[in-house]
């Protein structure tokens, strides 16, 4: 159902059953996915690929233009998954000439007034809690949640199931199932909660416990820690997903806030 006070290009391609509300604006280069729902004063404009089941809500822009001087016009895209849920004045960019487009996984959150900018990558089940900043060519993997006021320097790569305190200044990577606080930032731990919620057993949190025990707590910068974790860890894929990430960072990652080594188990 189109409102008769929205105003939706004839070029737009809007899927069965999208609801759109008053005085929403849709563009001409637009596809909106079967039984989304753009809430009134919403903006959807050029290069908007919206999924299905979508709901973009009051005040909230997709595809808007790069906040970036080198962007000089080119064509690019905003991508948004299927259930994914945009509160009341998000943004999120269009990608630029590096990646041609900005993409946002299927059933994620991002609450009121967050920013994703161009040619950002996040996941599935992201969750962005009210005023994240996400700058530009930023990297964020499934179920990862984001804090309230978090705020994300461009080229970061934040790892799947990581949670981030609210108020937190990202400027190092961050690596996969942990929690960080503090600032400046810090490892404190696995996301053990977030795991637990989402099937990992105890053997599972262990196994990746032990990798983190090496990485942060073994006395070894990252590099050499990484070699010994691969010759001595016994493997698993959340092993080498972990070493991975820590090679792959041209940042860098962040430090650790634990002074003390620990080898107690999660019970």
């Amino acid at each position: 159902m189109i409102h008769k006070l929205a105003y939706v290009h004839q070029d737009a391609k809007i899927g069965e059953g999208v609801i759109i509300e008053p005085f929403a604006y849709v563009c001409g280069d637009v596809e909106i996915g079967a039984g989304s729902h753009i809430h009134a004063h919403a903006s959807i404009l050029d290069g908007a690929r919206i999924g299905k089941n979508c709901s973009i809500h009051s005040g909230a822009v997709i595809a808007g233009i790069p906040q970036d001087l080198k962007f000089k016009g080119e064509y690019s895209l905003s991508v948004i998954g299927d259930n994914t849920i945009i509160r009341e004045c998000a943004t999120v960019n269009r990608g630029s000439i590096t990646k041609g487009k900005s993409v946002i996984g299927s059933n994620c959150l991002l609450m009121a007034y967050s920013h994703v900018a161009h040619d950002c990558v996040l996941g599935n089940n992201v969750i962005l809690v009210n005023n994240v900043s996400v700058a530009g060519e930023v990297e964020i993997g499934d179920w990862a949640i984001l804090g309230g006021h978090v705020a994300v320097h461009q080229f970061c790569r934040i790892g799947s199931h990581v949670i981030v305190s609210g108020g937190s200044l990202v400027s190092k990577d961050i690596p996969p199932f942990t929690m960080v606080a503090n600032t400046p930032l810090a490892y404190h731990g696995l996301n053990t909660v977030g795991l637990r919620r989402r099937g990992f057993d105890i053997d599972k949190i262990n196994i990746i416990k032990n990798v983190y025990h090496q990485l942060y707590l073994g006395g070894r910068n990252f590099s050499d820690a990484c070699d010994y974790i691969m010759e001595n860890v016994p493997y698993s894929a959340y092993r080498d997903m972990i070493v991975e990430f820590v090679r792959a960072s041209p940042r860098g990652i962040i430090k650790s806030a634990i002074e003390k080594e620990t080898t107690k188990e999660v019970k």
